[in-house]
């Protein structure tokens, strides 16, 4: 049995995944490529820096993976989905062409999305809340030649590891967790949204930018950021009843079908107590392992 034919199918209200980066060799599009395939929803939200113009500006790459993620994307729209492609700072582009469709994808700077249980929630990439885009284009610029290197070096460094028998390591995530600045910086970021929610009568605010998946309160706001799909291959959904989850979609592809059993929500699978703990990210239902 092909390893894409082992993988479960979800069904959500809503998905949401920005950071695809589609257009550069870190791109993991195989990967989000089986996600769409494994996936159905009402609404899928694309927030921001889907196709990497300014990495493209500089190198034309585009393999037959990533035409087929936007294949794939398109295709869900003609089927009944209503994707809502919200712009960011390396897709920019997309912001001369607001309150316009393309092939049934809605195109807008930002978007209020009402979860069932009554939650109003501002849907917006983050870069605007970003001080280095926004003061100093060229030190963001900058920033992302150095993050496109320490990407590079990451594989580098994880193909040793492989032949080593070693799991896989981040180099990214660890900088970003240890270095005093980039913590800050985080902090600083996700407290700015939570007081733009604040400021404007939002319950939470939904964002990608900086490749950090995470489900917080921040002083009475829901902070959600469904990360990205260079690394952590992560992405936020809402369940029928509201609930707001993140799915490590790189756990999921590591479990056998044997590991997956139905629980209670109806079309979610449920990951047993034996599976890791990040991939139980999707439901904390406990069952008894097959």
């Amino acid at each position: 049995m092909d390893d894409d034919d082992a993988l479960p199918h979800y069904r959500f209200r809503t998905i949401w995944i920005s950071d695809v980066h589609l257009g550069t060799p870190t791109c993991q599009a195989e990967h989000l490529l089986k996600f769409l395939r494994h996936t159905e929803s009402d609404t899928l939200f694309l927030v921001g820096d889907i196709v990497d113009g300014w990495q493209m500006r500089r190198r034309w790459f585009w393999p037959q993976s990533h035409n087929d993620v936007v294949q794939k994307v398109l295709r869900k729209a003609r089927k009944g989905t209503r994707v809502i492609y919200v712009a960011g700072n390396h897709d920019e582009v997309m912001r001369h062409f607001l309150g316009l469709a393309f092939g049934g994808i809605e195109v807008c700077d930002e978007y209020t999305h009402t979860t069932s249980d009554g939650r109003r929630l501002l849907v917006i990439h983050g870069d605007l809340f970003d001080a280095v885009v926004c003061g100093a284009k060229w030190l963001a610029h900058l920033g992302d030649q150095l993050y496109m290197f320490t990407l590079k070096l990451n594989q580098w460094l994880n193909s040793a590891r492989a032949k080593a028998g070693l799991p896989y390591w981040s180099l990214s995530r660890f900088m970003k967790d240890k270095v005093k600045n980039a913590v800050s910086y985080i902090t600083h970021f996700e407290d700015a949204l939570a007081d733009e929610a604040r400021r404007r009568d939002f319950d939470g605010i939904v964002c990608g930018h900086i490749h950090k998946a995470e489900i917080r309160d921040i002083d009475g706001i829901l902070y959600c950021n469904d990360g990205d799909w260079v690394e952590s291959l992560t992405a936020l959904v809402e369940l029928e009843d509201g609930e707001l989850r993140i799915i490590d979609w790189k756990a999921i592809e590591a479990l056998r079908r044997s590991d997956f059993t139905v629980g209670s929500i109806p079309g979610v699978p449920v990951i047993p107590r034996g599976a890791p703990a990040f991939a139980r990210t999707i439901t904390e239902e406990t069952v008894t392992a097959p």
